[in-house]
């Protein structure tokens, strides 16, 4: 009889102990019993380690000196698994009790498949998609990309396994030996597009990606970081910029530029003028600055 895959779930956690025990209650109630959960605290000072270790001892947990990033902090957590899968968690979701068999079942129905995305619905309103596939196609040129079933109500045509073009950051499940082969996530990024990055590297290996239906996991979006954030403004800003920085030809990563800076930087700089939010203004012309003159060193 063949030994059930252990599956490692990492978390990260950043000052939201009360964010992440709702995660991690809701892992307790799953019916895979193959399974290890691995904490990352990104040196939270609200006493999270603390918190962690009296209230979820069966968890393994890493406490970091300084934050790593999104980035950082799964990488740290894939090297401490011992899993023949990684689940990328985010801590601002809860998951369904047998939310791990159809993802294992999946990805072990091929071998060419090296990861999966689950049905991401939104935890304040479950009757809404937020991820059901990655986009048709990732746009490269302007960095927009906007995830199949986002904003739209459940239905039966979200019910069926198909292949897809990404998975999304919140729910990344994915083989150990395709993480051997095409590398963990790039750390240049250190948070937002890193799962396109990291889709585009599986794919371009040979393998594919499956978004599996009958796995559900509710997502509370930004939670960690508000969308009127400067920080994820700039963040946004530049790697957008990054990724066609790192996957064009110079010619075309030279128009994805003249579209950025002549049509969209200027007209959301206007927006955000006009309503006083100069500080988003500020960290957007940052951003797409560093998008294009910083120096960088991709992992491929």
């Amino acid at each position: 009889m063949n030994t059930p895959p252990m599956v490692s779930i990492i978390l990260l956690n950043w000052n939201q102990h009360a964010l992440t025990a709702a995660c991690l209650d809701s892992l307790r109630k799953t019916t895979y019993a193959q399974k290890e959960v691995i904490i990352v605290d990104q040196a939270s000072t609200d006493g999270s380690v603390e918190y962690f270790e009296r209230n979820y001892p069966e968890a393994i947990l890493i406490a970091n000196s300084a934050n790593t990033g999104f980035t950082g902090g799964n990488n740290q957590g894939m090297k401490r698994a011992s899993g023949d899968y990684f689940l990328v968690l985010n801590n601002d979701t809860e998951v369904e009790p047998d939310f791990l068999e159809p993802l294992i079942l999946a990805a072990d129905h091929d071998e060419r498949v090296g990861a999966c995305g689950p049905l991401i619905r939104y935890h304040a309103h479950p009757e809404y998609v937020q991820y059901a596939g990655g986009p048709r196609s990732i746009d490269l040129m302007r960095g927009r990309n906007k995830w199949r079933g986002e904003q739209e109500p459940m239905s039966a045509r979200y019910q069926e396994n198909r292949n897809t073009t990404a998975a999304h950051g919140a729910a990344f499940f994915v083989k150990r030996s395709v993480v051997e082969q095409v590398g963990m996530l790039d750390e240049a990024f250190f948070i937002y597009y890193e799962e396109y990055d990291w889709s585009i590297r599986i794919r371009n290996a040979g393998y594919s990606i499956v978004y599996v239906a009958g796995s559900t996991v509710f997502h509370k979006e930004s939670m960690t970081l508000k969308k009127d954030n400067p920080f994820r403004m700039k963040q946004m800003s530049r790697n957008r910029l990054w990724l066609s920085r790192k996957y064009l030809s110079p010619f075309r990563f030279l128009l994805a530029v003249l579209y950025v800076w002549a049509c969209s930087v200027p007209l959301n700089v206007l927006r955000f003028a006009a309503q006083r939010k100069f500080d988003l203004a500020a960290a957007l012309l940052i951003g797409s600055y560093h998008g294009v003159f910083s120096p960088l060193h991709f992992q491929k």
